[in-house]
């Protein structure tokens, strides 16, 4: 079954931290991502850029309506994500709390819904 690990993570509090722990950080990363390779679990995942760069599109009454940032205020913003495949959701429960972003944010970990076949897909780039 595929989840979707949802990192989410204070971007104010990471914009504070050291270059040194920024690299540190970026490293357990880089080591997480190998590994969950390396068990066949991963099957994508990116880093989000700030909310500072994100637009919120909304279409009420015919009109596209869209506004620079996030559509919420909140002390967390979702920084990144990993799709990957497990068996069930205790599997999926224990890759997200390996994701380092755990120690310092939370992972939402949600099913990944799976849609008929019949369904329009893209093909590969």
């Amino acid at each position: 079954m595929q989840y979707m690990l949802l990192i989410y993570g204070n971007e104010a509090a990471m914009n504070s931290v050291t270059d040194a722990d920024r690299d540190a950080m970026f490293r357990s990363y880089r080591e997480y991502s190998q590994t969950i390779i390396k068990t066949g679990n991963m099957l994508g995942g990116e880093a989000l850029a700030p909310t500072s760069t994100a637009t919120t599109v909304r279409v009420r009454d015919g009109k596209t309506l869209t506004t620079d940032g996030p559509f919420a205020e909140t002390r967390e913003q979702l920084g990144g994500f990993y799709l990957v495949e497990a068996k069930d959701l205790d599997e999926a429960a224990k890759l997200a709390a390996r994701i380092p972003g755990a120690q310092v944010g939370s992972i939402e970990v949600r099913p990944v819904r799976q849609l008929p076949p019949d369904y329009p897909r893209p093909t590969s780039r």
